[in-house]
């Protein structure tokens, strides 16, 4: 009989479950304490309990855990320095969506070299993760791949549908289901009825194809995301964080019934990829803060510890340390300008 099935399969290899990965690198308390408090902490803020602005910054993406941690740790001294007015959570993420080609994150491609090697790059992002989680730093991702939360959400304090996904129904399935508050980014056309769309679909129960603990495919019925809310990130013909967009969203969400709180991505299609203009749209958020727009909650950073970006090449070994493989970021040194310049500005509005 001639095959019909699995034509274009070169090969399948099976994985540990996320049972088994949870065994093999358990939640140390400190870790499970920071998920469960910088949960408690996003959600206060997406329900105007907490008056503080809510800052994810980090890497455009990880590739290198030394470096990882090395930033961690800086953000961590600057959290606790802040904390009285700036909510801190590290951007932390191993999945990249690719417009075509490319590197596509750290669980996909750990060795950065083309092996592919997707257990041992679970293993590392989850390791990373319960480290950054027993410094006391919360962290944020995107999720990705529908099977990802599975090994990962329990370590993650706020969680990121892109661009690219958020008109996914698959996403929004799974969206339904996440244990942490959840943003919606808008299309990567600038549409914002997406993201909207999405928001409402989430918060709704849903019964779809799942896996479970022990690696089985399932039906999984979720009984929706409780702390959802829209990320503006800029479209193809304009960025979206100024007062008109951000008062255009407002009322949009509002009409809709739904959370007026907002996050403004300040890199992608707002900076139009470069990162120096990133400084400009944070300074443009605390600003509007600053004149009483509360509805803007909470900004995003692409920060390393160097500024720029560099291309991955054939020789992971020849990469410049703290420097981005994906988005360019700007340095440690600017980031902390800004957070330090925000938090005085949130004291002097308070």
């Amino acid at each position: 009989m001639v095959p019909t099935q699995n034509l274009r399969v070169r090969e399948t290899v099976r994985l540990l479950s996320p049972k088994q990965l949870k065994a093999l690198l358990p939640v140390s308390g400190r870790a499970h304490d920071t998920v469960v408090d910088g949960r408690k902490q996003v959600s206060m803020i997406l329900d105007g309990q907490d008056k503080r602005l809510l800052v994810v910054v980090g890497p455009c993406s990880i590739h290198d855990r030394s470096s990882a941690i090395e930033y961690a740790t800086r953000l961590d001294h600057l959290k606790e320095r802040l904390k009285e007015q700036l909510c801190i959570i590290m951007r932390v993420y191993f999945e990249k969506p690719r417009t075509t080609l490319g590197w596509k994150g750290l669980i996909n491609d750990p060795f950065l070299n083309g092996s592919y090697d997707i257990e041992n790059g679970l293993k590392t992002a989850r390791e990373l993760l319960i480290h950054i989680n027993a410094m006391g730093l919360p962290v944020a991702t995107e999720f990705l791949d529908p099977y990802m939360p599975q090994y990962l959400d329990d370590l993650v304090a706020w969680a990121a549908i892109g661009a690219r996904t958020t008109e996914s129904q698959t996403h929004r399935e799974m969206a339904s289901a996440l244990s942490m508050p959840v943003g919606f980014k808008n299309a990567t056309d600038g549409s914002l009825q997406i993201a909207i769309d999405a928001m409402i679909a989430a918060q709704s129960p849903h019964s779809f194809l799942g896996m479970d603990g022990d690696g089985y495919t399932a039906i999984v019925r979720s009984l929706g995301v409780t702390h959802g809310h829209v990320v503006l990130r800029g479209g193809k013909d304009r960025p979206n964080y100024e007062p008109e967009f951000v008062n255009a969203a407002v009322e949009a969400l509002r009409k809709a019934s739904l959370r007026d709180k907002l996050m403004v991505d300040c890199s992608h299609a707002n900076s139009g990829k470069n990162h120096e203009n990133q400084v400009h749209i944070f300074q443009s958020v605390i600003a509007q803060r600053k004149a009483g727009n509360l509805a803007l909650a909470s900004v995003m950073l692409e920060s390393h510890l160097h500024e720029g970006r560099q291309n991955l090449g054939n020789d992971p070994s020849s990469l410049k340390y703290g420097v981005s493989i994906t988005d360019s970021c700007i340095s440690w040194e600017t980031t902390e300008e800004l957070l330090i310049k925000a938090a005085e500005a949130e004291k002097a509005r308070a």
